[in-house]
């Protein structure tokens, strides 16, 4: 996978195949009648999930949720997306709830843009729930191992789901799963952004996805300074994937 590097070569259409069948069972386990519900922005994430998921249970059994604040410059990329897998999907404008949500917090509370920023995707996962819940559903994770290693998510917003098919796979490996699903490059290369100020992710980062894979998979990274923000983020965002500590109480 990395050139020049002692790294097993990825099989993606294994990985595929792998991830297709846990999917399948999951399912029976967990919802035989189920349908899986997944939010799509058209970005490789949700695009690979929503293509995994169409194989795994067939597209009757695949929802989409499109969930732009206001106006979306790229949400006709997430309506391509529904429609090549050819779902059943919806729209839902959050911009209203966010507006009034934020509007009586500031009533009482000064917002830090830790806040703002965090707010949209906890808004987002109570939609897809409220959705699944009312579908039988089954609400999926599109978080990827990357975003998860530096805390490039919401605690208790994209950072949850029901099941996760991606959580162990790297940006790159996510990329070339969709290649071998078949899915267009404009949904597998599709630059993500943040949403809010226009920047991308590795803007916002301050280093390539590229970079971080390699570090991942293999320990090497060139750069002493990226190397250190990377251990830094992945220290200081390790609480978002672990489960609520609980104070133990043994009543005897």
């Amino acid at each position: 996978m990395y050139s020049g590097e002692n790294v097993l070569e990825f099989n993606a259409r294994k990985v595929k195949d792998d991830i297709v069948a846990w999917i399948r069972e999951w399912f029976e386990k967990n919802g035989n009648d189920c349908v899986a519900v997944v939010g799509i922005s058209g970005g490789k994430d949700s695009s690979v999930v929503a293509a995994l998921c169409v194989e795994a249970l067939g597209k009757d059994r695949v929802f989409g949720v499109l969930m732009p604040k206001g106006e979306q410059h790229d949400i006709d990329v997430a309506l391509s997306l529904v429609n090549h897998l050819n779902i059943r999907h919806t729209i839902i404008n959050i911009k209203s709830a966010y507006d009034a949500i934020v509007g009586e917090i500031k009533n009482n509370i000064e917002l830090t843009n830790q806040a703002i920023v965090n707010l949209p995707p906890r808004l987002r996962m109570s939609t897809l729930y409220a959705v699944s819940q009312s579908l039988n559903g089954r609400v999926a994770n599109t978080c990827n191992l990357s975003e998860d290693w530096v805390g490039y998510s919401t605690r208790y917003g994209d950072s949850v789901g029901d099941f996760s098919p991606l959580s162990n796979f790297t940006v790159t490996e996510v990329k070339e799963i969709g290649r071998v699903l078949g899915l267009p490059s404009i949904f597998v290369d599709k630059v993500p952004i943040d949403g809010l100020s226009g920047k991308t992710d590795e803007d916002n980062l301050g280093f390539t996805y590229d970079v971080l894979d390699k570090y991942i998979r293999t320990g090497i990274c060139e750069d002493d300074e990226t190397k250190k923000k990377i251990d830094t983020l992945h220290i200081k965002n390790k609480f978002k994937l672990q489960l609520m500590p609980i104070f133990s109480y043994n009543c005897d």
